[in-house]
C-alpha cells in the first residue's frame, strides 16, 4: 500500500532499482517493512499507523497480502505501530532521509496471550455497567441514537466455553431515544406495539471462537412477536475487578437487524410515503457480568 506525501510539488526524483516505481518529492523517502508471525508467514491486513515525533498521524492502512507496507513520507523521524487481531502490537521508531528507502525488514509479531475466559456456572449481567444501544437512520438522512433502558440477562458458562448458553430479556417500554414524543411514537401500534409484545428476548448456546478475542454468539431473538436467527459479532475483553473487589467479565457485541424481517413495517406511514427508519438497524452491546449469586 503505498501513502502519498500530500504536497504541491512538481518535481519528481526520478530512481533506478528497487525505487523506481515510487516516485516522490525531492525531500521525501520510503518507509518500508514486512509483517510476519512467528513462523515467517505474512499477516495480511495488519493494521499500520506512522506517526510524527508529535503524535500527529501522517499516514495509516493495512498490509497486503503479502503482509507488506511502503509509504511515502517527508524526510523526518516517525514512529510506526503495527497491530493485528490475535498479535501483541509492535512498535519502532524510523529515520527517513530524502530520496532514499528505511526499510524495517520483517516486523516479526507476537502471538498474544488470549485473555482469561469466565469460569464455569451461572453469570448475570451487570445492568448498571452495561448497555442495549441501537442506531437506526431517520427519513434517509440523519441517525437516530437510541437505548434500551431496563433489561436482564444470565449465561451459563460450560466446561467447554462454545457449549455454553445465554438468555436475554429487554424491556421493550424501556426504548429511549431522549425525545419522549418519539418514544411514544415507537412504543405504539405503528413500530413495537409494547401492549402486545411487552419484551425482547434473545436466548443462544452456539459460541464459536473466531479468533483472537473474536467471537460469534448465534441464538434466536424474538422481536414483534417473530423469532428470527442472529448472530452477535461479539469482541471478549477479559476477565477484571469492580471497585468492590467482585470479578466480573466484559464484552461488546454488534449486529445489524432488518426490520422487515420481524414484520416491524409500519405500514401506515410507507402508504404515506414517508420512509421513518431504514431497512436495517444496527444493535451495540456493551455487557459486564457478575457471578450469580
Amino acid at each position: 500500500m503505498f501513502g502519498r506525501w500530500l504536497g504541491n510539488r512538481t518535481n519528481q526524483v526520478q530512481r533506478t532499482g528497487p525505487l523506481a516505481a515510487v516516485q516522490t518529492p525531492p525531500d521525501a523517502g520510503v518507509l518500508s517493512c514486512r509483517v510476519t508471525d512467528p513462523v515467517n508467514e505474512p499477516v495480511r491486513h495488519a493494521e499500520f499507523s506512522v506517526s510524527d515525533t508529535l503524535g500527529r498521524k501522517v499516514v495509516s492502512g493495512g498490509t497486503d497480502p503479502y503482509g507488506a507496507f511502503v509509504a511515502t513520507v517527508p524526510a523526518g523521524e516517525y514512529r510506526l505501530a503495527v497491530s493485528a487481531e490475535g498479535y501483541t502490537p509492535y512498535r519502532a521508531s524510523a529515520t527517513v532521509t530524502e530520496n532514499s528507502l528505511a526499510s524495517l525488514g520483517n516486523v516479526t509479531l507476537q502471538v498474544a496471550r488470549p485473555p482469561e475466559l469466565p469460569a464455569p456456572g451461572d453469570w448475570e449481567i451487570d445492568p448498571a455497567h452495561s448497555s442495549v444501544a441501537f442506531t437506526a437512520r431517520h427519513i434517509g438522512l440523519a441517525r437516530v441514537h437510541g437505548r434500551f433502558n431496563s433489561f436482564a440477562g444470565v449465561v451459563r458458562i460450560a466446561e467447554r466455553i462454545e457449549q455454553s448458553q445465554m438468555h436475554i430479556v429487554i424491556d421493550a417500554a424501556s426504548i429511549d431515544t431522549n425525545v419522549r414524543m418519539r418514544d411514544d411514537h415507537l412504543r405504539s401500534a405503528d413500530f413495537l406495539d409494547v401492549e402486545r409484545y411487552p419484551t425482547l428476548e434473545f436466548y443462544s448456546d452456539r459460541f464459536t471462537h473466531k479468533g483472537g478475542t473474536r467471537w460469534a454468539v448465534t441464538g434466536a431473538l424474538s422481536l414483534h412477536g417473530v423469532t428470527r436467527t442472529v448472530t452477535l459479532d461479539t469482541e471478549y475483553l477479559g476477565i477484571g475487578n469492580g471497585m468492590e473487589g467482585e470479578v466480573r467479565a466484559a464484552c461488546r457485541a454488534t449486529t445489524e437487524l432488518h426490520r422487515d424481517d420481524f414484520t416491524v413495517s409500519w405500514q401506515t406511514m410507507l402508504a404515506r410515503g414517508i420512509a421513518v427508519v431504514g431497512q436495517s438497524i444496527r444493535i451495540d452491546l456493551d455487557v459486564q457480568i457478575v457471578p450469580k449469586g
